[in-house]
């Protein structure tokens, strides 16, 4: 039950989303020793990672990953690669780049990924994901997965 001093609003305000997450931020570092040190460093904001697929003839876009680093770890939020494409390994070395870029460049660790059970799973674990956690029912009749890698 709310006190009823309060009302409760459900528009989508975004100067309050921001509000709301600068304050979580806030709280959430003053209860983590991790999260406090990572103040100030090159690891506390999120780092956008792209890696685009081009046709060299048409400029056609044939695939893409878009993602970002963060505290290092690499977040994969987007891959795909044209249908026509597709099982010539382009998936694969747009995972392998971003990767690279990663660890190489920013110091990553780890990767991080989600993915439904008709979508990739299987591709993941092939490049060396392993399931972290499966969600049954996300959205219903589906299941989510969230697959990790250790990267070198």
């Amino acid at each position: 039950m709310v006190c009823r001093m309060f009302r409760l609003e459900t528009e989508v305000d975004k100067v309050r989303r921001d509000l709301l997450r600068t304050r979580l931020r806030e709280t959430n570092t003053a209860a983590s020793p991790v999260l406090r040190a990572l103040r100030g460093t090159p690891d506390e904001r999120d780092v956008p990672l792209h890696v685009w697929a081009v046709n060299d003839r048409t400029d056609d876009l044939a695939g893409g990953l878009v993602g970002y680093t963060w505290a290092t770890w690499l977040h994969v939020t987007y891959l795909w690669v044209d249908e026509r494409h597709r099982g010539a390994g382009l998936g694969a070395g747009l995972l392998r780049e971003a990767e690279r870029i990663a660890s190489g460049e920013r110091g990553c660790r780890a990767a991080r990924l989600e993915t439904w059970d008709f979508q990739a799973p299987r591709f993941y674990e092939k490049q060396g994901y392993e399931v972290a956690c499966a969600v049954p029912d996300y959205p219903p009749g589906i299941t989510e997965y969230l697959l990790m890698k250790r990267l070198g």
